[in-house]
C-alpha cells in the first residue's frame, strides 16, 4: 500500500470527478470577475460556459496563484495523517506559484522533519499538466514507490507536448501577447496563431496560419512529428478548450482517425477559469507524450 499523496493545482484543468475518483488533493487559484473574488473551484461555482459568455461580453477577469499560507494548508493535513507527499506544481514558467509550494514545502518539511515532501516543476499546463498528473497516478496505482515515481516525472516531464491554437486574439491581445496592430490584421485575414509550451513551461508562438480549417489540420501534423512512435502512438491524449467544443471535436476526430492505436478514446476537458482568464474564448490545445521538448 502507497504511504504517501500525490497533490497538484487547479489549473491541471481536468474535471472534478478525476480528482475525486484518483484522489489527488488540489490547492485552487483565484480569479476576479467583474469585481467579484473567486476561488478556481473547477466550474462549480461559475460555470465554465457561462464564464467564457461574460468574457466575450467584455469581462476581463483576473488571476492570482496560490500563495505559500495555502500551500501549507494543503500540505499539512496529509502531513498529520503521516503521509508523504509528491506535489506537482503548475509551470514556473507561467506562475509563481511553485516557488511558493516550495516555501511550503520546505517549512512542513521543518515541522515534519520525518516525512518526506517533494515539490517537481512540472513545467506544464492545462491539461497537459493534467496529463501528467494522471500518469503519476496511474504509476502510484501500480505500486511505484515515492522516491521512484519522484525521479520519473523529472525524467519525464518534457516529453509532455502541448500545442495550443486560437481562433478568437482577443484575449491575447489584452495580454500583450500580440500587439492590437497585429490582432486587428489577423482577425481581418483569419489568422489562428499555433503555440507550444517550450522547454522552460512558457507559452511560445509558433506559427500564423490562415483559416480554421488548416490550423486543426497542422496541430495535428505537430503531433505526427512529435508523438512517441508516431502515428503507431499508444499513449493517451487529452484535449482542453474554451468554448468552441465543435472545434475541440474536429482536433480530436482527426486524431483518432490518424493515430488507430491511441490509448482509449481522446479526452476533451474545459480550459479553467484562470487560464482561460488568459486565452479567452476560442482556444483548443492538444497534449500527447513524444519526444523531449528543447526549445
Amino acid at each position: 500500500m502507497v504511504s504517501y499523496v500525490l497533490t497538484c493545482c487547479s489549473t491541471a484543468d481536468l474535471p472534478a470527478e478525476f480528482f475525486r475518483t484518483r484522489q489527488v488533493p488540489f490547492a485552487s487559484f483565484h480569479f476576479q470577475l467583474e469585481g467579484e473574488d473567486y476561488l478556481d473551484d473547477l466550474g462549480k461555482t461559475i460555470p465554465y460556459e457561462e464564464y467564457f459568455a461574460k468574457i466575450a461580453a467584455g469581462a476581463q477577469p483576473t488571476t492570482a496563484q496560490v500563495n505559500v499560507e495555502e500551500y501549507k494548508r494543503l500540505f499539512e493535513p496529509l502531513l498529520q495523517e503521516g503521509k508523504d507527499i509528491l506535489h506537482l506544481s503548475f509551470s514556473s514558467g507561467l506562475s509563481g506559484s511553485c516557488a511558493s509550494a516550495c516555501i511550503a514545502a520546505e517549512e512542513m518539511r521543518e515541522n515534519y522533519p520525518e516525512r518526506k515532501i517533494y515539490v517537481v516543476d512540472t513545467l506544464a499546463a492545462s491539461s497537459g499538466y493534467g496529463l501528467l498528473v494522471a500518469a503519476a497516478c496511474d504509476k502510484r496505482d501500480a505500486g511505484m514507490p515515492l522516491d521512484e515515481l519522484h525521479t520519473w516525472v523529472e525524467q519525464n516531464k518534457l516529453r509532455l507536448h502541448h500545442w495550443f491554437f486560437a481562433t478568437d486574439l482577443t484575449s491575447f491581445k489584452r495580454g500583450g501577447r500580440i500587439s492590437p496592430a497585429a490582432a486587428t490584421f489577423g482577425t481581418l485575414l483569419g489568422i489562428c496563431p499555433l503555440l507550444n509550451v517550450d522547454f522552460e513551461g512558457r507559452l511560445v508562438p509558433r506559427k500564423k496560419i490562415r483559416g480554421k480549417k488548416a490550423v486543426v489540420s497542422e496541430i495535428v501534423t505537430m503531433m505526427e512529428q512529435h508523438a512517441e512512435n508516431g502515428l503507431d502512438y499508444s499513449g493517451k491524449c487529452f484535449i482542453s478548450q474554451s468554448a468552441c467544443m465543435e472545434d475541440a471535436r474536429a482536433v480530436a476526430d482527426m486524431v483518432e482517425a490518424r493515430f488507430p492505436h491511441l490509448n482509449g478514446r481522446v479526452a476533451i476537458n474545459s480550459i479553467g477559469t484562470v487560464i482561460g482568464a488568459h486565452t479567452g474564448p476560442g482556444t483548443v490545445a492538444l497534449f500527447f507524450w513524444g519526444d523531449e521538448r528543447d526549445d
